[in-house]
């Protein structure tokens, strides 16, 4: 008979970084801008029903309940999922692992073995240069392994993912 492993020691603590409180106004006006297009898009929606003649007379004639009904659920959801994210967003480095937590609805959890870092990159959109942000991409061989952290600072990204690839050259060196 195999024995069972031994229960975990307790629940899994939290990274010790948050994300940049920059990051909740990021998230914000990304929220603005996807509600800006699901409006756009059901009022064009709404604008184009009346000429289906295959619908039922009820819809055609009430097209205006379309940004209705995408909008009125939308609006919440999007207008909270930034907190949310600020709230669950984590990082930390704790010896040779990076810890992340990351995610809204679903909650992803991911180790990375420094030695394991193949390329370290940081990444900048648009939005993310507004507010002086960066995402860090850190990759292994295995894309079940590569993290990527949202929202640090640009000075802490930056810092980092030098640390980083500084830190995965050296322990590569002493494993050959």
């Amino acid at each position: 008979m195999t024995e069972a492993p031994d229960p975990p020691a307790g629940p899994l603590r939290d990274p010790h970084h948050r994300v940049s409180p920059k990051a909740v106004r990021l998230w914000l006006l990304e929220a603005v801008v996807a509600l800006v297009l699901f409006a756009a898009g059901s009022f064009l929606l709404a604008a184009w029903i009346p000429s289906w003649s295959w619908l039922p007379l009820w819809l055609s004639g009430n097209s205006w309940l379309v940004p209705v009904v995408v909008l009125v659920p939308a609006t919440p959801f999007l207008v909270v999922e930034p907190f949310v994210r600020f709230a669950v967003h984590r990082w930390e480095l704790s010896g040779d692992v990076v810890y992340a937590r990351s995610g809204f609805l679903t909650r992803e959890w991911v180790f990375v073995p420094v030695s394991r870092i193949q390329t370290v990159d940081k990444a900048q959109s648009w939005f993310e240069r507004l507010f002086g942000l960066a995402t860090l991409e850190i990759r292994t061989a295995s894309h079940a392994g590569s993290s990527t952290i949202q929202g640090l600072d640009h000075t802490v990204a930056a810092g980092l993912a030098e640390h980083l690839a500084r830190r995965a050259e050296e322990l590569r060196d002493d494993a050959t």
